[in-house]
């Protein structure tokens, strides 16, 4: 009777160990989509917050905390490949063959690589990034002996120390720092864009940055039509396009314009708004940690480089913007519905980056999958329904042409660069 006690003990024993493992495993993939969003959510808090974070710098500083996250925790799948080959000049990633803790990895490389954007020269932001940092770690911790959580930490920080350095060979470290460099001299040309009230040129190099993928960089757009004065000269039509609704918005076209806005200073910008929808999608479709992963560095790449390429198309061809052609040939007091940002017209940031991250979104989750995004619900901005990615890359395009900051081709030529960067996001292969 005593051997047959003892032995259902030993069962219940074994039953209630191999359970328990089982949970810890599977809590650990839980946690991991968990991690990845309150990291990034984070970020997109702070990016208002922080001095210098404009689109192109909030844009990078996504690409790079998606690769810091996908290299990271690479080996949570062993048929996932490096980076390394892929995003040009990236070598010499620390790589493990141990059987960590991914969460806590991730959670680890996640803090490193967003003190080191968000966090050094700015108190708050400094304590935010601690506080969830030894958050989730008490979350992350129950079922891990401190040997693996040393380990696993220490690795996920190697990680992003290693990329952290590797991103100041870029072009773009702490260029927000210096926005508005002087050394700048607008070029000669006709047409030649010129800052609405004495603005400066805003990171008039940031073209010349690496690209993650060296497909990217060129624009292969044509060059904008000339500024002849005159009903048959294409600018003239294209201004006066924007002329007209402008004097004409819509309460829908209203709502519209505002929803896209996405000023710097005041929210996450248009690379933010893409993160954003991404990380709806991510919870509604309860991605498992890996897919949560490619996912956001596929978003971070496509940003990173839409704005690389439209910065050198903008700056290739420095054309002027609508109000300034409006209020020297059609209506000297005309005014656009939304504020003009310091730097030229040609193409449309929000059309490039919105075309890229659409494409990524759409390879991701399906190219006619319907979705709503409440991105702006918190500042009092009613959500916005869309039958496809496509569709709401194309209506943050257009709500430039409302807000009389673009004429119409250079929101569509915006979104076409855009649709063909996130396509070569879409195409690099990781397993």
């Amino acid at each position: 009777m005593k051997n047959i006690k003892f032995s259902i003990k030993v069962i219940l024993v074994s039953f209630l160990l191999l359970n328990q493992n089982a949970f810890a495993q599977k809590a650990k993939s839980d946690n991991g989509a968990e991690i990845i969003t309150s990291w990034y959510g984070l970020q997109l808090k702070m990016i208002p917050e922080t001095q210098g974070f404009v689109p192109p710098v909030v844009a990078r500083a996504f690409g790079y905390t998606g690769i810091v996250l996908y290299q990271s925790i690479l080996n949570n799948k062993k048929e996932l490949m490096s980076l390394e080959g892929i995003v040009q000049e990236l070598k010499d990633v620390p790589k493990t063959e141990e059987n960590l803790n991914w969460a806590l990895v991730a959670n680890a490389a996640l803090f490193t690589i967003t003190q080191e954007f968000y966090g050094r020269e700015n108190k708050i932001n400094e304590l935010d990034i601690k506080e969830l940092f030894d958050k989730n770690r008490t979350k992350l911790q129950r079922f891990t002996d401190l040997n693996t959580l040393k380990d696993s930490e220490d690795f996920g920080k190697k990680v992003a120390n290693h990329i952290y350095k590797f991103s100041k060979t870029d072009g773009g470290h702490l260029a927000e720092k210096n926005l508005f460099p002087k050394d700048f001299k607008a070029p000669p040309t006709a047409c030649a864009w010129v800052g609405v009230e004495g603005q400066k040129a805003l990171l008039p190099y940031w073209g010349n940055n690496r690209s993650f993928l060296a497909q990217t960089k060129d624009h292969n757009l044509p060059a904008p039509p000339s500024c002849e004065i005159g009903n048959t000269s294409i600018l003239f039509s294209q201004a006066l396009e924007v002329y007209a609704v402008g004097k004409n918005l819509s309460e829908e076209q209203k709502e519209i314009a505002l929803f896209w806005a996405d000023d710097a200073g005041k929210t996450f910008t248009p690379p933010g708004h893409g993160i954003s929808i991404g990380l709806q999608l991510l919870q509604k479709e309860n991605l498992d940690f890996s897919r949560a992963a490619e996912l956001m560095m596929r978003l971070g790449l496509a940003a990173n480089d839409a704005f690389i390429s439209c910065w050198k198309c903008k700056y290739d061809f420095f054309l002027l913007r609508p109000i300034s052609f409006i209020q020297t040939a059609i209506d000297p007091n005309w005014k656009s519905f939304l504020s003009n940002p310091p730097f030229p017209e040609y193409t449309s940031g929000h059309g490039t980056v919105s075309g890229a991250m659409a494409a990524v979104l759409s390879d991701m989750f399906g190219h006619n999958y319907a979705f709503t995004d409440f991105s702006h619900q918190s500042r009092g901005l009613k959500p916005r329904s869309f039958a496809s990615f496509r569709d709401f890359a194309e209506e943050a395009a257009l709500s430039r042409l409302y807000g009389g900051i673009h004429y119409r081709m250079s929101n569509d030529g915006g979104l076409k660069n855009g649709n063909r960067i996130g396509r070569i996001a879409c195409e690099i292969k990781i397993t």
